[in-house]
């Protein structure tokens, strides 16, 4: 797991709505301080990781480019379903 392309999605999301990580944890379902914490260094569980880079997929703003060093969950998932047909 890249914590760091979480914590990435995170403070770009957060920069762009205006709020805290807090927030932006609160929004995404996630215990408020996850954010924080994996800023520090700090790990979360495995589920915690794939559903809040599940939301930021989904929920990701149209007009927000998502960031190029951070691999997108539907894109990989596409890629994997041209491989299988």
């Amino acid at each position: 797991m890249e914590y760091e392309h979480l914590t990435h999605l995170a403070s770009t999301y957060a920069a762009y709505i205006g709020r805290s990580l807090m927030t932006v944890a609160k929004r995404v379902g996630v215990h408020n301080k996850t954010f924080v914490l994996l800023g520090q260094g700090k790990g979360c569980h495995f589920d915690t990781f794939t559903n809040a880079m599940r939301w930021f997929d989904e929920n990701w703003p149209a007009d927000l480019e998502w960031p190029a060093d951070v691999p997108r969950p539907s894109s990989a998932a596409a890629k994997r379903k041209r491989r299988a047909a």
